[in-house]
């Protein structure tokens, strides 16, 4: 597990949203519902961990 992935699941344990690029489309303020099998379920999507890039974890909660 890479530290982009870390800070995606304790994102997702802590209730913060979080921003990001996925295949050079940007996505902010996104609730993660689920993290399984290389996927991410969002309230936006379902993305590949793989394909995420520049994450920041937000201080706000949902």
């Amino acid at each position: 597990m890479n530290i982009e992935q870390r800070f995606l699941l304790k994102a997702m344990e802590d209730n913060n949203f979080v921003c990001f690029m996925y295949e050079q489309e940007s996505f902010k303020s996104v609730k993660i519902l689920k993290f399984e099998n290389g996927l991410i379920y969002t309230d936006s999507g379902n993305f590949e961990i793989e394909k995420i890039k520049k994450v920041v974890v937000l201080k706000d909660r949902f």
